[in-house]
């Protein structure tokens, strides 16, 4: 399976242009064989544009995550579709099942080739040193691995990295490709470097880190988008500039590695 992050820059609360310039770098991926495209973490109104959240946000049928649908099947790929606001009232009105009836949650989707939503993960962990995502957003309460190529894929977003209690859960659900939109910023590079490697060399499994670029007011994201195999060596990377980062995936390797090394038999 061939995996492309889509390091994209960020523009605080320009929502069209952000989805205008998704939409280009799944189509260039999608042309260059791509099997599934991840986007980062809220691209379309930028992390940090938290004056922004309440004005972007929709439910789960809203015109945003429809228009991300619509590229899956398009250009014929899955999409993680990084995360949006998530207007949680909206989607409990649409029928989805939600957190709590009223908020806003930092909402990831995945939408496989026929357009079909196999995944909806919210946030857990909420920031709040220096940030208002705790005040502002309500976390998420539950884990949807699904299948897709031969993979088990699980998500998690940005600051879940550091809270490694998570990913064991989905390893212990199967997951053997985890995939986590962020929008890590700058100066905490050797963090950003050290987790996304780390819960790859723990979990023996292939991750995929997407990060933002770009910079706010507050702070600039350091992107370096990688791609680690299951024994955390990075397949593929990207500096802070915009990028598309490719790697192939083989499902057969992560099952070799963990025979090879089995490290997760011994937890006790």
């Amino acid at each position: 399976m061939r995996l492309t992050l889509a390091q994209l820059e960020q523009d605080a609360g320009s929502v069209e242009s952000a989805l205008e310039a998704a939409e280009t770098t799944v189509e260039a991926a999608a042309a260059d064989g791509a099997d599934l495209v991840a986007l980062p973490e809220l691209f379309a109104v930028g992390y940090f544009a938290f004056e922004s959240y309440a004005r972007v946000a929709e439910g789960l049928d809203g015109p945003t995550f429809g228009r991300l649908r619509d590229m899956a099947v398009d250009h014929d790929v899955g999409l993680l579709a990084g995360s949006h606001v998530e207007d949680l009232e909206a989607s409990a009105a649409a029928g989805y099942d939600v957190p709590a009836d009223e908020g806003l949650a930092n909402t990831t989707t995945f939408f496989d080739r026929d357009g079909s939503l196999r995944t909806t993960y919210r946030k857990h962990h909420l920031f709040g040193y220096e940030s208002a995502e705790a005040r502002l957003l309500t976390p998420g309460e539950r884990l949807e691995p699904f299948e897709f190529d031969g993979f088990t894929v699980g998500t998690c977003t940005c600051y879940d990295l550091r809270f490694p209690e998570l990913t064991r859960r989905l390893v212990d659900d199967g997951v053997t490709l985890l995939l986590v939109p962020s929008a890590w910023p700058y100066p905490r590079v050797e963090h950003w470097q050290t987790l996304t490697r780390a819960r790859s060399i723990e979990n023996l499994w292939y991750l995929g880190a997407i990060n933002g670029v770009g910079a706010f007011e507050s702070a600039t994201l350091l992107g370096r988008s990688t791609v680690y195999d299951p024994w955390g060596t990075a397949l593929a990377s990207a500096g802070d500039r915009p990028a598309h980062v490719t790697a192939d995936l083989d499902p057969d390797e992560v099952t070799r590695v963990r025979e090879e090394f089995p490290a997760l038999a011994d937890r006790r």
